[in-house]
């Protein structure tokens, strides 16, 4: 619903434009009515049987189904809690707890308190003393490798200086060998290289002019010749000929694809047409006309069949409820209903109180029973292990209930004393 007025920048939604309706032909208006009660006809009995099933579905669902499912479903869960939980809960209460507490406690007996004073009174003095004797052998060791560092360093002091004077001697005599004998003896290796240098490019220069020379007339002017004279004229004649063989191959295929095209065309292709057109098309629209008309006849009859289904269905509710239902509620109302009252107040109501009596004598009984096997428990832990560890008073820093806070006093970890 729309509550707010249109306004003059904003237009009004234009209308949406009523369909136009469907052309139909004589074919459709003539086909219709006889379809259509043929199809109510056969339409009918189909709809009430469905709606006859899907109700008593409903009821065998609401009243059998269902109920027997969750009683079933009930049944099979305190049946597992029965096999499964309640045997695993009683051996785990009775069994396992008993038993690893008890293992616990010898546990703790046997190992935890030997293991303590084996450290308290063993490892930890003799840990004290290995590290005291650690410390005087660190210190022992950290004097003699000082002393020893000073001897060597001394030592390696006037090795070095020994080998700088010996290098220097030998420095001084390389430079008299290189200036008095390698320069003059290198000066002259060098002009007899280059003059041996100059004699071989020469060497190199007309041999390879030579060589030029004679591939030139001996390979390429020869090579030249023969593709002028010889291949360029057999190309083009090999060309000219293969031209004309594939110009006459494809004029002899062109004929050929015309002439099966052509064929194809008279023999497979206008028959076809003619046949799509002239007889498929129409029995495909008549076709389809009475089967558009048929379904939607089928929703018609189905919808109608429904409202058909609805009034049987209510006459014969009705009529159960007349024939069954009100002499069964004016039979419980006037009837059923004080008999029962008085069967509750004269009879199961006693029996529920004298029920509810014995029930709580006999919880009374299993909780005496309990305490008792409780209290022997107890007993028997006391004579086994002896009286339970009373707790150990800790030292808070929390001011008492009487005292209050002041600035000079304070119970954070960073203003404690």
């Amino acid at each position: 619903m729309d509550l707010e007025k249109p306004s003059a920048a904003r237009p009004a939604p234009a209308a949406r434009p009523a369909p136009a309706p469907r052309a139909e032909g004589c074919l459709a208006v003539a086909i219709r009515l006889p379809v259509r009660i043929v199809v109510l006809v056969l339409v009918v009995p189909v709809r009430m049987v469905w709606d006859a099933l899907v109700v008593g579905g409903r009821i065998l669902r609401d009243v059998l189904l269902r109920p027997l499912g969750r009683a079933l479903g009930a049944a099979i869960g305190w049946l597992a809690r029965a096999l499964f939980v309640r045997p695993w809960v009683a051996l785990w209460r009775y069994a396992v707890l008993p038993a690893g507490t008890l293992l616990a406690r010898i546990g703790r007996v046997l190992l935890v308190v030997p293991a303590v004073w084996l450290y308290r009174t063993v490892l930890t003095p003799l840990g004290h003393g290995l590290a005291r004797a650690a410390r005087a052998i660190r210190t022992v060791l950290v004097r003699l490798f000082t002393g020893t560092a000073a001897v060597l360093g001394w030592f390696l002091g006037g090795v070095v200086a020994l080998c700088g004077r010996l290098l220097g001697g030998l420095v001084v005599a390389c430079a008299w060998v290189y200036a008095r004998l390698l320069t003059p003896v290198g000066r002259v290796v060098a002009r007899v290289l280059r003059a041996l240098g100059t004699v071989l490019a020469a060497v190199a220069f007309g041999a390879f002019t030579a060589a030029a020379w004679l591939a030139r007339y001996l390979l390429v002017v020869p090579a030249v010749w023969l593709y002028t004279r010889v291949l360029t004229p057999v190309g083009r004649a090999v060309a000219l000929l293969a031209g004309g063989f594939a110009r006459i191959v494809r004029m002899i295929l062109g004929g050929l694809g015309a002439a099966l095209y052509w064929t194809a065309r008279v023999l497979l292709v206008l028959p076809a047409l003619v046949v799509w057109r002239r007889v498929l098309v129409p029995v495909g629209r008549v076709v389809a006309v009475v089967a558009r008309e048929i379904g939607e006849a089928l929703g018609h009859a189905w919808r109608i069949a429904g409202y058909v289904s609805l009034v049987v269905g209510r006459f014969l509710a009705r009529l159960f409820r007349w024939t069954f239902v009100e002499p069964a509620r004016w039979a419980h109302r006037t009837v059923l209903t004080p008999v029962g009252h008085a069967v509750r107040d004269l009879v199961l109501r006693p029996a529920g109180q004298a029920a509810r009596a014995v029930g709580r004598t006999a919880r009374q009984t299993l909780e005496a029973a309990r305490d008792g096997a409780r209290q022997a428990r107890a007993d028997l832990r006391r004579m086994l292990f002896g009286p339970p560890a009373e707790p150990r008073p800790v030292a808070r820093r929390e001011p008492a209930a009487g005292e209050t806070r002041t600035l000079g006093s304070s119970t954070t970890a960073l203003m404690k004393d």
